[in-house]
């Protein structure tokens, strides 16, 4: 896909993404201000379109096959900053501003795996028990 044009109507880029055959398009959220990649998600065109509308990141959730909006289990959300679109249209960047943790681990990034030396090394510990974050007591959450 080409670049889009400057001042592109909104809603024409966004029928012309790359969606895979399921409709979807990978979504990177990174935390505006630090910078940090906190996890990689799928979107569709409306997922998209409410999040625009919105402010708050909504998300298509492949196993539960319904939208997932950051946040309404853990009530850690992701308030939208800024979309960006990559070159060929075929991934999503949403710089967030992200409350607690990203991840379902209860981490602050999905991406705290890292291999170095030929191993796999966990490089941070949860910020909150997932037990405890996704429980109805929502006065334990961060």
């Amino acid at each position: 896909m080409n670049e889009f044009k400057n001042n592109a109507n909104l809603a024409e880029v966004l029928a012309q993404l790359a969606y895979n055959k399921a409709g979807l398009i990978p979504a990177i959220s990174q935390q505006f201000d630090t910078k940090e990649v906190l996890m990689m998600a799928w979107m569709n065109q409306t997922s998209i379109e409410e999040t625009l509308a919105t402010g708050r990141v909504c998300y298509w959730s492949r196993s539960r096959q319904k939208y997932w909006r950051k946040g309404e289990e853990s009530g850690q959300i992701q308030v939208l900053k800024e979309m960006r679109f990559d070159c060929d249209g075929d991934t999503l960047l949403l710089i967030v501003d992200q409350t607690g943790p990203a991840c379902h681990t209860g981490r602050r990034s999905c991406f705290y795996q890292r291999v170095k030396d030929n191993k796999v090394l966990i490089d941070s510990a949860p910020l909150i028990d997932p037990k405890i974050l996704y429980s109805a007591d929502n006065t334990k959450k961060i």
